[in-house]
């Protein structure tokens, strides 16, 4: 018959593993697998950043009128163009400096730390210093700092980040002889009651239990989650494939007005090819909107600037778009998505 005991009842010491990993064996498996932290996307350079600017065909634009006013001698008027672009520039570093730091901030007061048992002691070390074998000692209210199996207790677990299910799931013990090698134990499916299988990030809502680390970074189920979000390309927003769209309709509208000016001027009027040039440039520069980038940034900017009051984080500048273009959110009880 099943024993089974409340999941409040402390374990008895005789059943708690004595020794866990040595600190030796700890420090070789941590160097050889890596820190124990989730994978991410890179903060992103300053060079970086500034690529992505410029290469905005709006951008762009504003490049090739500030280059053919100053080929024309107006300097005045390129100075002008080419100072928006640092404008810009300067608004969109501020923006991205400023976030990363917030984020880094919050990651640093959010690391998660665990209680192991290294050398038959029970130490509390930061959640990315555990390792493949370690002994966690869970407690409710843990945030589980890596995938394991618990060997020892009884817990009930918070799954929903990995399954959206609210309801804490029950996890049985497997039994120290069926986790003496934890590398060789599958990876189980999360939201599975009654399974031994417990996975980072997750929260022990009841009980308390020893576990045995079998995954940890980007080898956790959550960390798989990771690597795939951060593998995923951005699609570019309703905002500027629109701008693409008018910067190259009106970047074509010009050419052939320009062109048109040029011929007719030159060949019907007989002007002179060099002042039959300059009006057809003139035209095609009066066409261009080159104020448009730095209206659309400095409004984005404000509206990031406006819902940070709101203590909302923005990391990219053209989610604010996105979000005022919101009408119904659909999500269910644990916040996930349920409608795109």
């Amino acid at each position: 018959m099943l024993h089974v005991q409340p999941l409040d009842t402390p374990l008895p010491a005789d059943r708690t593993p004595a020794r866990g990993l040595s600190s030796d064996v700890a420090a070789r498996r941590l160097a050889s697998e890596g820190p124990n932290l989730l994978p991410g996307s890179a903060p992103k350079s300053t060079a970086a950043i500034v690529r992505d600017v410029v290469t905005e065909p709006m951008f762009l634009m504003l490049l090739a009128a500030g280059g053919i006013y100053l080929a024309l001698g107006d300097r005045a008027e390129a100075l002008f163009l080419l100072g928006f672009v640092f404008v810009v520039i300067g608004i969109t570093l501020a923006q991205e400096r400023k976030t990363q730091r917030a984020l880094e901030s919050l990651r640093d007061l959010s690391a998660p730390r665990a209680l192991v048992i290294r050398d038959g002691q029970e130490q509390r070390i930061a959640g990315r210093e555990v390792v493949r074998g370690d002994l966690l000692v869970l407690h409710e209210g843990d945030r589980i700092a890596a995938d394991a199996l618990l060997i020892d207790g009884q817990l009930e677990v918070d799954e929903s980040l990995l399954s959206g299910e609210a309801v804490p799931v029950a996890k049985l013990s497997a039994g120290q002889g069926a986790a003496s090698d934890a590398r060789q134990v599958p990876s189980p499916t999360p939201g599975g009651d009654g399974t031994p299988g417990l996975f980072a990030s997750t929260v022990v809502t009841r009980g308390v239990g020893v576990a045995q680390v079998c995954a940890t970074g980007a080898r956790t189920a959550v960390g798989r989650i990771g690597a795939d979000l951060a593998a995923t390309v951005e699609p570019p927003s309703a905002l500027q494939e629109g701008s693409r769209r008018l910067v190259r309709t009106l970047g074509i509208g010009a050419v052939l007005l320009a062109t048109a000016q040029v011929l007719l001027g030159w060949w019907w009027n007989g002007r002179p090819l060099l002042d039959s040039l300059l009006s057809g440039i003139a035209l095609a520069m009066a066409i261009l909107p080159e104020e448009i980038p730095v209206i659309l940034t400095v409004f984005l900017a404000l509206g990031a600037w406006r819902i940070a009051h709101q203590k909302v984080l923005t990391r990219r500048v053209t989610a604010v778009e996105a979000l005022g273009a919101i009408t119904v959110l659909a999500v269910d009880k644990t916040g996930t998505l349920t409608v795109n």
